[in-house]
């Protein structure tokens, strides 16, 4: 096989719609690549991050100087940083990406007419995506693996925040794809700041398939109020989890529940599956309280509480701040936590049907109770008796993810491989003509 140019990483020299004439052709050529060469530029990228890890992350610290510099917010650096444990998990989910199987020419509903034409549908890649995000330079790889699994080609704009590290880590991708013939245009980066250069590609629907933003909800506005390209929105939305007494009726369920609620929140603070409002009946209060309450404050949680909560909380000389309606409704994407009572199951859904549509999770001993909330619950991803941090690609055995949608047209949820394609059909015959 004759040597193809390096997939482009940064193409600041090039107009957007240069760019996308560019990513076109690529995608022609990605969507008919065999599996195993596909599978074998992602193996490079993976081994790739690893020997350059070095570079990368000092780029990154960059990065993150420079935020707090200029007074950026800690939830937001948080998204920003790379460590090495982060970047090793990175590779590693490169990697798990090679072992997922390849959506692309899966054959659906496959059928034989009466009149012998041979139908189906075949799995397709979207074609040419245009991915808009911030402070995540993990998302510069996971969406060029999952791009290039799926056979997509990807236009990718970062926030300026991340300009060092997306540099760095569009010219180490570049370099893996290139050894094995990745087509030029196939992963580009966007490295001018420029907010006109976004704007030119949101409204180049006659070569862009879809336009996936990853961010904070003033991005996912500012992209759905001047894109003429269809766009895929998720990522933000309120996570709601809900305790009833079944759940802590003994020390053993206090205990797990404070684990899972912790978990939720704690974890990684400023991720979109982080906890927001806690939901308890009650007696569930009674009972789980002060222990959890105790538990979140020590891990740094600010506790923002209704009358109920507060007056438990407060007994049990638990510091915590009275709750205002603008509490509610809130993702906070740090260390705080609002907390509500609610009668009984029913009010609990009331409350997330006005609120929620990204996560939402309830802790029951109850079949009945978890069946209802499964059914009733309107959101992209429902979890029974776990940390809400599970709505992630990876978690849910997706490989990495590009986004979480929480739209119902195309995809919702996690968008990993199979989101990131569509189908179309073949018909086969023998000489028939339509009477």
């Amino acid at each position: 096989m004759t040597s193809t140019p390096a997939p482009t990483t940064e193409s600041s020299s090039l107009s957007v719609r240069e760019m996308a004439l560019l990513a076109r052709r690529a995608g022609r050529v990605l969507g008919a690549l065999p599996t195993e060469q596909k599978n074998a530029a992602l193996r490079a990228v993976a081994a790739a991050l690893r020997t350059g890890a070095a570079e990368i992350l000092a780029a990154n610290l960059g990065d993150v100087e420079a935020a707090r510099a200029a007074g950026i917010g800690e939830a937001i650096i948080d998204r920003l940083m790379l460590t090495p444990a982060r970047l090793d998990a990175i590779a590693a989910d490169v990697e798990n990406v090679t072992q997922l199987p390849d959506p692309v020419g899966e054959i659906l509903d496959e059928a034989t007419r009466p009149n012998g034409l041979r139908v189906s549908r075949r799995r397709v890649p979207l074609g040419v995506l245009g991915v808009i995000y911030e402070a995540r330079p993990n998302v510069t790889v996971d969406v060029a693996t999952l791009a290039i699994k799926s056979g997509n080609a990807v236009i990718l704009r970062g926030g300026k925040e991340t300009a060092r590290s997306n540099a760095v880590l569009g010219r180490v991708i570049a370099a893996a794809l290139s050894e094995h013939h990745i087509p030029e245009g196939a992963v580009q980066v966007i490295s001018d700041p420029d907010r006109a250069r976004m704007l030119e590609l949101l409204k180049l629907d006659d070569l862009i398939d879809a336009i996936i933003p990853r961010g904070g909800a003033g991005l996912h506005r500012f992209c759905v109020e001047n894109a003429t390209v269809p766009v895929i929105v998720g990522g933000v939305g309120v996570v709601h989890l809900f305790i009833d007494e079944s759940y802590v009726a003994d020390a053993a369920g206090v205990q797990s529940a404070t684990e899972i609620v912790l978990n939720s929140k704690v974890q990684r603070p400023s991720v979109c599956n982080a906890l927001d409002t806690l939901l308890l009946t009650p007696a569930s209060a009674a009972l789980a309280l002060p222990a959890l309450g105790r538990a979140l404050v020590q891990q740094g949680v600010e506790l923002r509480a209704d009358s109920q909560v507060l007056e438990l909380l407060c007994a049990a000389g638990i510091p915590a701040v009275p709750a205002v309606p603008a509490d509610f409704g809130q993702e906070f994407l740090s260390l705080t936590l609002s907390i509500q009572t609610v009668p009984d199951l029913d009010a609990a859904l009331d409350f997330i049907a006005e609120y929620g549509n990204h996560t939402d999770a309830i802790l029951t001993r109850s079949e009945t109770q978890a069946e209802i909330f499964v059914q009733q619950v309107d959101s992209a991803a429902v979890i029974v008796n776990a940390s809400t941090r599970f709505n992630d690609g990876g978690e849910l055995g997706l490989g990495a993810e590009v986004a979480v949608s929480t739209q119902k047209l195309h995809a919702r949820g996690p968008m990993a491989l199979r989101e990131l394609t569509t189908t179309k059909w073949v018909v086969r015959g023998d000489g028939q003509v339509r009477g």
